[in-house]
């Protein structure tokens, strides 16, 4: 696959002062287009985030799920690159009810990391094996904005995510291959393994290890060998 841009020699600013309606995806959009990029071009059919001569460019900033189509389709012809920031640091920004008060904001406790990318690879864990696709991971650190709005979002007690603001950027990885995801099991994983242990190992939620394990286990990087108990073993793929 032919080189892509990377978000890695970005200058991305931490003051940002303008908050626009889905600024995290335009402001990404912008950075890879670049200033010979096409932005929102068709191809195929779609619309594209980012054409810069054959390679299409696709930012996606929540779920891959609604891509799925579109990224299985144009993979057959052109070489395409999904974007997909992940939070590292989020500070709550909230908009008070009174116009004349400022903001509020704090630091979520809430952590992402380059492994966080499997709560959203399960939506299509094997596309990373054509030769045409790649996937580049940023970490960032955002803002997120909210207003609250009583009947709404109850999980969140009514304040409603208006917004994602782009920070900075603090590491970029890429995976152009699948064998590249392998690079994220930790070092210490003994050589048959529960999700339990990858959760331990790598301070993540059961339930993100057990995507991990389905997605590698997908593309044939791990194997299912026996049982503990009520815990499926794996091992690396022979």
């Amino acid at each position: 696959m032919s080189a892509h841009p990377s978000a890695g020699s970005l200058s991305v600013t931490t003051q940002i002062n303008t908050y626009n309606e889905g600024s995290l995806h335009a402001i990404l959009k912008a950075r890879y287009a670049g200033e010979d990029g096409l932005t929102e071009t068709p191809v195929d059919g779609y619309i594209i985030d980012v054409a810069r001569g054959d390679l299409l460019i696709e930012i996606q900033t929540t779920s891959f799920s609604s891509a799925k189509r579109k990224l299985t389709s144009l993979v057959a012809t052109h070489p395409v690159l999904l974007v997909h920031p992940i939070p590292a640091k989020t500070w709550i920004v909230k908009r008070p009810d009174d116009p004349a008060a400022k903001p509020s904001r704090r630091l979520s406790p809430k952590r992402g990391s380059i492994v966080t990318l499997f709560d959203q690879l399960v939506s299509f864990p094997t596309l990373i094996a054509e030769p045409n696709f790649a996937i580049e991971v940023l970490l960032t650190h955002e803002d997120q904005l909210r207003h609250r709005e009583p009947g709404r979002a109850w999980r969140r007690k009514g304040w409603v995510i208006d917004d994602r603001v782009l920070l900075d950027v603090i590491e970029v990885r890429r995976f152009e291959r699948s064998g590249d995801l392998l690079e994220l099991l930790p070092d210490q994983l003994p050589a048959e393994f529960t999700t339990a242990d990858l959760a331990g190992l790598l301070c993540v939620p059961r339930r993100l290890a057990q995507r991990m394990a389905y997605c590698l286990r997908e593309l044939d990087l791990i194997e299912a060998t026996s049982r503990r108990q009520r815990s499926v073993l794996y091992r690396r793929a022979q």
